[in-house]
């Protein structure tokens, strides 16, 4: 039998693995701040715009869960040079793209990118760290927030947040991300020896790693995937377009059942559940909250409140050990979600310099989430292997786009048109009355008139739209009128935070109830499996 694995040998595997993802962010955070430059550089339109920044994104969810199917039969090791091909490549492309469908290659190189790098470190961290999957998860995840940090700070201090920067004189920031990307790429070479997964080892076949899956956690992913892929393809259902992706995911899951003979576990499909509250919670709201507190901070404030947000995550997660001494994954979470709640009501209310004391309180509250969902699923589901444990991840990712991102854009438009409902009633009936539009010139060669108010509806809930910026263009409004507007609007926005609220306060709920229904099972216990004489480690 091969031996374990040394500390030197677990040390470096796990540093590879930070650096790998720490990588991701540094390239996340330079595309969040970026995108705009696009546009004019590339003459292209907003929704192209919109298409390059997605084509990061939606690729890692799907990439995790394919490769949770292969990481076990093609190694730790290869699967890694998959990862470091893609992300060297995306930050060459990047910098040598010429027009839009240059650049979406490498935007879709880095989301594959992404995605093989979380298939492999989720599990290849919890092989090593068995003893202490959820403190050990949320060390390697603070490599996330450090890549914010790294990268955030880079790009304010090299290349600013000033107006009127061209893409041209900028692009060059992304030979940063190249820096983890060959180092990660080096240690991985270096590594001799890789962890056999756990499930591997303790002989469980990809038939019972498949029925802890099971038919309900086959029915969320299908459900999801197909949403993604639809829309990705511009398959347009319409209204019914959720629907129908639950009806297609819930036949795929009910035919998964009967082959599989297995619904799965119920607690794995809630916490794939919850992720969809998780995750635009810690995911959406973030850049969402950037976006409200830019009238009151300012641009270059609201730009380091995320740096400081992310810098608090990385700081706590690399001591999340201490509270897992006390508590439990579950009760972890419960925490987390209440200093959420704490944290984004008291940015509702307050003003000044207390803005950033609240902010705090709303970093603490997130640090924990994501990582310690993945413990919990780790520690409780081990025969899912890397399958149970990167598909909840990747419901989040799939599922911020599809719920997060919408509901508080949903929100954010209430609020709005509330506020101008109330403070010029007269001009909104105007506009409701004559039906104003504006000209939509994001395509050139097909401008449209749009109107400045419409209804909206959130899958199934309708409600009023204003754009508020078309509307602040109409000739009515004299110059002392939008002063008072942008007050009113931006206090509107502020305490619209409230409403994000009720993510955490539903998580707390869920979470609540898990840890009553593990005291009725005599306590939060770790699954461990028997351990069936396999190797402990491969060389390679």
């Amino acid at each position: 039998m091969t031996k374990q694995l040394t500390d030197k040998e677990k040390s470096l595997l796990f540093w590879a693995s930070f650096l790998a993802l720490m990588a991701a962010g540094v390239g996340f955070v330079f595309r969040v701040m970026i995108p705009t430059m696009w546009a004019d550089s590339f003459q292209i339109t907003l929704a192209q715009v919109g298409a390059l920044t997605g084509a990061a994104l939606w690729p890692i969810a799907i990439t995790m869960i394919v490769f949770s199917l292969l990481v076990d039969k093609i190694g730790y090791k290869v699967s890694m040079l998959f990862a470091f091909i893609l992300q060297a490549a995306s930050v060459v492309l990047t910098i040598m793209a010429k027009d839009f469908n240059a650049m979406w290659w490498a935007c879709f190189c880095a989301g594959l990118g992404h995605g093989v790098v979380e298939a492999v470190i989720n599990p290849l961290c919890a092989s090593i760290y068995r003893e202490e999957k959820s403190k050990w998860l949320n060390i390697l995840h603070a490599s996330w927030p450090a890549g914010i940090v790294v990268g955030g700070i880079a790009y304010i201090l090299l290349v600013g947040t000033a107006d009127g920067l061209q893409w041209a004189d900028t692009k060059w920031i992304f030979w940063f991300m190249l820096a983890p990307v060959v180092i990660y790429g080096v240690l991985f070479f270096m590594c001799k020896r890789f962890p056999v997964d756990e499930r591997v080892e303790a002989g469980v076949s990809y038939r019972e790693m498949l029925k802890e899956f099971g038919g309900l956690g086959i029915f969320v992913a299908a459900t999801f995937i197909i949403y993604e892929v639809f829309g990705q393809a511009g398959i347009d259902l319409g209204s019914n377009k959720l629907i129908i992706c639950i009806a297609i995911g819930a036949g795929i899951g009910f035919v998964g059942a009967l082959i599989l003979k297995s619904t799965g576990k119920v607690l794995f499909f809630v916490l794939c559940l919850i992720m969809i509250p998780l995750a635009t919670a810690e995911l959406a709201t973030d850049a969402w909250i950037q976006s409200l507190m830019r009238p009151i901070m300012g641009a270059n404030l609201a730009a380091w409140a995320i740096v400081l947000s992310a810098g608090i995550m990385m700081i706590l997660r690399f001591f999340a050990g201490v509270p897992l001494k006390f508590m439990s994954p579950p009760q972890l979470l419960l925490l987390s979600s209440v200093f959420s709640i704490i944290g984004l009501f008291a940015l509702s209310v307050t003003s000044g310099p207390m803005i950033f004391g609240a902010f705090v309180l709303y970093a603490i509250g997130q640090t924990f989430y994501w990582p310690t969902v993945l413990g919990f699923v780790s520690e409780q589901f081990p025969k899912g292997g890397a399958m149970t444990l990167n598909t909840v991840s990747a419901m989040g990712l799939l599922t911020v786009g599809i719920f997060g991102f919408p509901f508080l854009g949903a929100v954010q438009d209430h609020y709005s048109t509330s506020a101008l409902k109330d403070k010029e009633p007269a001009i909104v009936q105007s506009v409701i009355d004559n039906e104003t539009t504006f000209t939509d010139n994001t395509n050139p060669a097909e401008p449209k008139q749009i109107p400045i108010f419409e209804k909206k509806n959130f899958f199934g809930a309708e409600y009023d739209s204003i754009n508020v910026g078309e509307f602040k263009k109409l000739d009515v409004l004299d110059e002392e009128r939008l002063k008072v507007l942008d007050g009113t609007l931006a206090k509107t926005s502020q305490s619209s935070l409230k409403v994000a609220a009720i993510l955490p306060a539903i998580m707390a709920a869920a979470f609540l109830l898990i840890i009553l229904y593990y005291r009725s099972k005599g306590g939060y216990k770790p699954v461990s499996l028997e351990h069936k004489g396999l190797d402990e480690a491969t060389e390679l």
